[in-house]
């Protein structure tokens, strides 16, 4: 169900690493907690984020959650096109992506989960 080529934090944002860059979204589980996605914000490109700092917000027609870095960076690239059709993260949410981050430190990745980690969070 969660994808093993990529790692996942405990607060339900998966992460594909390739080098210093590292592409974001939320997991299958997160998607399925908010129920309907109709709202996307997301940060700009050249913000800097900590590994746990908040970098946006998902709104559902549940409730409206905030979404954290799963690893400290700068913010290179967002998913305009996501935030336009928001919808989409509950159609596909592991291809999903978020947020594109150029990664300040490598060694804060030993601290997700692999998928078989997190699928036994996310239940």
């Amino acid at each position: 169900m969660y994808p093993a080529d990529r790692k996942y934090s405990k607060d339900h944002e998966w992460i594909i690493l390739a080098g210093d860059e590292a592409r974001v979204g939320i997991t299958d589980y997160a998607q399925k907690q908010l129920g309907d996605v109709v709202f996307l914000e997301l940060p700009e490109v050249g913000r800097t984020l900590k590994a746990g700092e908040v970098f946006g917000t998902i709104e559902s027609v549940k409730a409206v959650s905030e979404l954290f870095a799963p690893v400290s960076g700068q913010v290179t690239a967002t998913n305009t096109a996501l935030a336009e059709k928001p919808e989409t993260v509950n159609k596909d949410p592991h291809g999903s992506w978020m947020i594109v981050l150029k990664v300040s430190n490598p060694a804060e990745e030993k601290d997700l989960l692999d998928h078989t980690q997190y699928a036994g969070l996310a239940v």
